[in-house]
């Protein structure tokens, strides 16, 4: 019997649409195996949002970061969960959040064993990992089966060129990342981690203005938590020089892979660590502290690009999505679950993140106080609003006054509040830098980036408090955080793996001698004991 002409059009016509499918996907199939990205991670150590150029900072010259948000993606909301050198690292590598890694979520940490990286899996999987400058650190990564863990991978150090001021790095970064995929096996994709120590302390005075060429002037506002004066000027066009420094690296390492015809298929993230090293900043948890520009560029895979992304997000999301783009099962590869949310639809086809709100936090950062102790902090970032809950408001945030507020790298700029303090009694930009803060602190960014107004001494703001409180905690909870269920001491227990610094306060005040830690500068230490 012979089928209608409708029922005989149709059935050719599923017969040939799944035909199709089975061709595409086994077309698929092999292309996402070979087209696997290259990574190539980008991470100044030390800038706050929003100084770069694409932000519409015009005192930072920076082409090289400009072109990757042109050509790929400017994210307006990404931050760090800690905002120091190794915590901020290991949440990067890891994809948690400090709290949830143990003796890693201080500075200076033994990093626990059982937390496997992203760098890792990669290698695993087929990637050529490698880095240059600084990759995790400071602290001690450890061994495997007898051999030093390499957490970012093997190393490429050995090019070195003459800096344009001093203090600046000798490695040649872009010719080690030159060094790095020729000596990479053919065909084998590649993840490198290019750790710029810039624009990290210490800083030729002036050389911003008699290398860089800028002038005072060109700085259009001084954040309100620091005096407006020439001092102050300088020291951020010495910071901005260095940032510069840093983004002619990332620009002459775009350059190699356009020559080499590899730009196409690699995924470049641009971004930094942690706030800058000024007071206020690095080391707590500000807006400056742990706001962190990003952008990201991938020619071959990003679906849209030229957008700005206002979503939220976060250090812990770069890990999975790494993973996720290299073809890989995160569940499946060994690492502890992670916090972290894949972007890789954000990325490909434009979807918004699936977040409502971003956890902050930190514990101990540089010593400085009796017994090593931390200075306790978590937060959480939520429709604009910023609250902190400070868990020992009776210590100081930065550092005991006697061993020279240690939390706050030596600067230009920390000396001269010092002394401006020192000449004429309490001033406000002390306590706003280095005075004891409130149990809890609330601010709105959008009108407050500086964080000056503590919208929690106002009774107006009960209600979002508690709200912002409750859900905070029930996030920290979930993600597992000892302090959530009264063991944050655990976190003041681990070892200070740094041994020319171990024990340093009770030392530096029996007099030991050369017990002053070299990231301050002398004058940084009080002469006469400060009561707040």
């Amino acid at each position: 019997m012979n089928n209608p002409p409708l029922f005989r059009s149709t059935a050719i016509l599923a017969l040939f649409t799944a035909l199709c499918a089975i061709a595409l996907q086994a077309c698929r199939a092999p292309l996402r195996e070979v087209r696997r990205p290259n990574i190539l991670l980008c991470l100044a150590d030390d800038i706050s949002y929003p100084h770069m150029g694409a932000y519409g900072t015009s005192w930072v010259v920076t082409p090289a970061f400009d072109r990757v948000a042109r050509e790929g993606l400017l994210f307006a909301n990404f931050y760090t969960p800690n905002a120091k050198c190794s915590p901020s690292r290991s949440c990067l590598l890891t994809g948690r959040n400090s709290w949830q890694l143990e003796e890693a979520a201080n500075h200076w940490p033994a990093f626990p064993q059982k937390f496997k990286v992203y760098t890792e899996v990669l290698e695993e999987n087929g990637y050529f990992v490698g880095y240059t400058g600084k990759g995790w650190a400071p602290g001690q990564a450890g061994e495997i089966e007898g051999r030093p863990r390499l957490l970012t991978g093997l190393s490429f150090n050995e090019k070195t060129t003459v800096p344009p001021a001093a203090h600046i790095s000798l490695n040649d970064y872009a010719g080690n990342f030159e060094a790095f995929l020729k000596a990479r096996p053919a065909g084998m994709p590649f993840c490198f981690w290019y750790g710029s120590t810039e624009p990290h302390r210490a800083y030729e005075f002036q050389a911003g203005i008699k290398q860089g060429g800028k002038k005072l002037s060109d700085i259009d506002r001084v954040p309100k938590f620091w005096p407006d004066n020439d001092t102050v000027r300088t020291d951020m066009l010495d910071y901005a020089f260095e940032i510069e420094y840093f983004d002619l690296h990332v620009q002459r390492m775009l350059d190699i892979l356009d020559r080499r015809g590899e730009l196409s298929n690699t995924l470049v993230i641009v971004t930094s660590d942690n706030g800058m090293p000024f007071p206020r900043v690095k080391a707590q948890t500000y807006e400056y502290s742990n706001h962190m520009p990003l952008a990201i560029m991938w020619h071959e895979g990003m679906g849209r690009p030229g957008r700005s992304v206002t979503d939220p997000v976060s250090m812990i999301d770069l890990a999975p999505t790494f993973l996720a783009l290299a073809g890989i099962d995160a569940r499946e590869s060994g690492m502890q679950p992670m916090a972290g949310l894949s972007m890789e639809k954000l990325l490909t086809n434009g979807t918004s993140m699936p977040r409502e709100y971003l956890l902050l936090g930190k514990e101990r950062h540089d010593i400085g106080r009796p017994g090593n102790t931390g200075y306790p902090m978590r937060a959480i970032l939520q429709d604009g609003f910023l609250y902190i809950r400070n868990y020992e408001p009776d210590r100081w945030p930065s550092g005991n006054p006697e061993t020279g507020y240690l939390a706050a790298d030596g600067s230009p700029t920390k000396t001269w509040i010092l002394n401006d303090r020192r000449s004429r009694g309490q001033s406000d930009h002390w306590q706003m830098n280095f005075g004891r803060r409130a149990k809890e602190e609330l601010y709105y960014i959008p009108d407050d980036p500086g964080c000056l107004q503590n919208l929690a001494l106002s009774g107006d703001y009960a209600s979002r408090i508690e709200s912002m409180r409750s859900r905070m905690e029930a996030g920290l909870r979930k993600e597992g955080d000892p302090r959530m269920e009264g063991m944050g001491h655990l976190f003041d227990e681990y070892a200070y793996t740094d041994l020319r610094n171990k024990d340093f306060y009770a030392r530096y005040m029996a007099g030991e001698e050369g017990m002053s830690a070299g990231w301050v500068e002398p004058g940084d230490f009080e002469p006469e004991p400060i009561e707040q």
